[in-house]
């Protein structure tokens, strides 16, 4: 039976929150403060509302320069917020992780939207803006990983080789479990929005596939890019 999900009223959706509304009593019941937890459900939900409105418009548009210049915008913001775990060098840290998830994000965006995808025209919105931030929020945090692994290691007065395979293994280890989790422990999320959209489940799980190999292609070549272009960074003494 294919039955496409119909669309969400606020008053249903208000229902989701009520299992939200227990876990905020429970943190009011153990006297743990519940500031953080509620700004980050104000913050999901304004910016999930303004996404939405956002995306309506940029699916319309036929502007080739838009897409480009957002998935500009997306490289950099990613490329500043994966540095976050090392933020004393940030700044000098930046250009080395933008060349990374611009070159391995870049690359696997275009092998899928152009390859496997073969989108008409080449920047559909529909296609293009969401692919591409998996792939870069995904290589965002294994540059994020890697980053503070590498540091780390250095700090411990690591040889540079042996602090980067250290840096890479723990860079891709969310990524190796998502692989073994993916249909046994969770249904991930591109695969259930086609199947509650009605999308016959043999077809979700071939674009499921598809979204986990250029996950873990991107995050990888992202990783292994950034460390070896980091490696100029270090002194001598930590080669």
């Amino acid at each position: 039976m294919n039955q496409a999900i119909g669309i969400i009223s606020f008053s249903q959706l208000s229902l989701a929150f009520i299992p939200v509304l227990c876990v905020l009593l429970i943190f009011i019941r153990w006297s743990l403060s519940i500031k953080q937890a509620v700004y980050a459900l104000l913050r999901m939900f304004s910016q999930l509302l303004l996404i939405g409105y956002a995306l309506a418009f940029i699916f319309e548009t036929e502007s080739s320069s838009l897409i480009l210049a957002i998935l500009c915008f997306m490289c950099l913001a990613s490329s500043w917020i994966a540095l976050g775990t090392v933020a004393e060098n940030r700044i000098k840290l930046y250009q080395y992780a933008l060349l990374a998830i611009s070159l391995g994000g870049g690359l696997t965006l275009l092998l899928i939207t152009q390859g496997t995808l073969q989108l008409t025209p080449w920047y559909t919105p529909q296609y293009m803006v969401p692919i591409a931030g998996m792939i870069f929020a995904n290589s965002m945090n294994s540059i994020s990983l890697a980053a503070e692994r590498l540091q780390a290691e250095i700090d411990h007065q690591a040889h540079f080789i042996k602090a980067r395979n250290k840096a890479f293994q723990a860079a891709m280890i969310p990524v190796i479990n998502s692989l073994f989790a993916v249909g046994l422990v969770s249904l991930p999320g591109m695969m259930t929005g086609q199947i509650l959209s009605g999308t016959e489940p043999f077809i979700a799980a071939r674009y499921q596939i598809m979204v986990m190999a250029m996950v873990f292609g991107s995050s990888g070549l992202s990783t292994a890019i950034y460390l070896s272009c980091i490696r100029r960074f270090y002194t001598p003494n930590s080669l």
